[in-house]
């Protein structure tokens, strides 16, 4: 099967995943002003609780099912068996989750009094299982994945303005967020015979999956565990208006995150098919250029928006959110930290079938987190839920550096360290004074943000950075075709 561009991978990935959260940013002001408090909490309430039923259902097949059929894809009997045997474990797993739920729904008084709205949001567990997205992303379907996604947001968007006008349209809100999200799995299933074959092929071996979905299933857990454990200790340790305060420096980081982890996401099949194949060497190149990618575009963010943190609070939140301000400055180094974290995971230690390193990581990450919020929460509220973030991601990023020392320690060695110092440092001074001209955070964002990140590339030109260089003469060169074939 013909290889796609990894560039054209990781921008459309980067496209998907700002979807994702530009989506909700766009309709959330508008649908809590109308459910209120009330109506947005019952349907965040049913889609928390549906979210673990997902969790188990779905075990750990959606980051294992792009290794195993990345490692098949180029033999077609292969990858339609390992398909369907990754299928069938999902679809059993998807039963099983929905005959306990179902048993729920009719028992728990709490989850009865919804019962439209859980059963709404329960269809999420269906359109997983047959949505088969581990298979298009091990085939590296990016484009596929990203115009469908896009499409199907948007027509959600537009359903969110036409039929939500009520406090009691709840039910109708949580159905829309669920089409948003996943109603698009269904065009996966009838898609997916282009890629394998759909006719049952028979004599399955599903016990050679049983143990890495397992591990890939306790890896899903403990990143599920503290990556909310920081909002539900700060929700029972202190106030609501402390965990709204956490969210929207959380909100603000999650888009971020996103474009810093794009290409992390985009490289896990390229990366299982050269340690499959051997091709140590292209294993490598890309690993390299993968963690140097992270320094070049995580770093100065980090910084950015550190100092334009208040601006960007205030842009996005309103001036009721200056509580927001402080977690966020402090959160914001994360970006570094998950970006290098998801590269030594995702695209090396997974492929190279080291998922327990990864596992142990979180666990170490879970207790850290737990430790500091119950220290600092009682006292610092949300800044406490920042550092204990923080300090658990510092904690990931360095265990799975320490496990990986010999393979990444080169990629590390490489990173032009002085350039994107000298970048943001200078970057930073040409753009801090637009804080004082008094202008409406919009145009000090607009503004402050053209002169850094400008400031911050002709320093890495200049200093003739190598991927930067690479980056900026392939945009030349493709600017001067356009211009020939007109």
């Amino acid at each position: 099967m013909r290889q796609k561009s990894l560039k054209l991978n990781f921008i459309m990935n980067a496209i998907l995943t700002m979807s994702q959260f530009i989506f909700p940013l766009i309709t959330f002001p508008y649908v809590s002003r109308i459910l209120l408090p009330e109506g947005t909490g019952k349907v965040s309430f049913a889609t928390s609780v549906i979210s673990y039923f997902a969790m188990f259902a779905q075990l750990g097949i959606p980051t294992y099912g792009i290794r195993a059929c990345a490692q098949v894809r180029d033999d077609q009997e292969k990858l339609t068996r390992t398909t369907q045997e990754i299928f069938i474990i999902n679809f059993v797993m998807t039963i099983l989750a929905y005959i306990v739920f179902f048993g729920g729904l009719f028992t728990v008084p709490r989850l009865r009094q919804d019962k439209m709205l859980f059963l709404i949001v329960s269809t999420t567990l269906l359109f997983n299982a047959i949505g088969m997205e581990w298979l298009y992303k091990a085939l590296e379907q990016y484009t596929y994945i990203t115009v469908r996604s896009v499409i199907f947001k948007f027509i959600a968007l537009i359903a969110m303005f036409v039929l939500i006008h009520e406090k009691k349209d709840y039910v109708i809100y949580g159905g829309i967020s669920i089409f948003a999200a996943s109603a698009s799995n269904v065009f996966n299933f009838v898609y997916a015979h282009k890629y394998v074959g759909m006719k049952p092929i028979g004599e399955y071996n599903f016990k050679r999956h049983l143990k890495p979905v397992a591990v890939f299933f306790a890896m899903s857990c403990a990143t599920t565990v503290y990556t909310n454990l920081d909002t539900v200790m700060l929700g029972f340790m202190k106030t609501d208006t402390d965990v709204g305060y956490y969210n929207a420096a959380v909100k603000i980081k999650g888009i971020l995150v996103g474009v810093v982890t794009s290409l992390g996401t985009v490289l896990l099949p390229r990366a299982s098919y050269y340690v499959e194949h051997g091709m140590k060497e292209a294993f490598l190149r890309i690993t390299n250029k993968a963690i140097t990618f992270v320094f070049l575009i995580a770093t100065p963010l980090m910084v950015y928006f550190m100092l334009f943190a208040k601006e960007g609070i205030f842009f996005l939140s309103g001036e009721a959110y200056e509580g927001s301000v402080l977690p966020m400055q402090i959160i914001m180094p994360t970006l570094l930290f998950i970006g290098l974290s998801n590269i030594m995971g995702i695209q090396i230690l997974v492929p190279l079938e080291k998922e327990k390193v990864v596992l142990y990581s979180e666990i170490a990450g879970a207790v850290v987190d737990l430790i500091i919020n119950w220290i600092l929460i009682p006292s610092m509220a949300s800044a406490g839920a920042a550092i204990g973030t923080l300090v658990a991601e510092a904690v990931v990023t360095i265990w799975q550096y320490v496990a990986l020392k010999d393979t990444v320690s080169d990629a590390y060695k490489q990173v032009h360290y002085i350039p994107i110092i000298l970048g943001i440092a200078l970057g930073s001074l040409a753009s801090f004074w637009t804080k004082t001209l008094g202008w409406h955070e919009f145009f000090t964002l607009a503004v402050s943000a053209v002169i850094f990140f400008a400031v911050y590339g002709v320093v890495l030109l200049v200093a003739k950075e190598p991927l930067t260089i690479e980056i900026f003469n392939q945009v030349i060169s493709k600017v001067m075709k356009k211009r020939k074939t007109n």
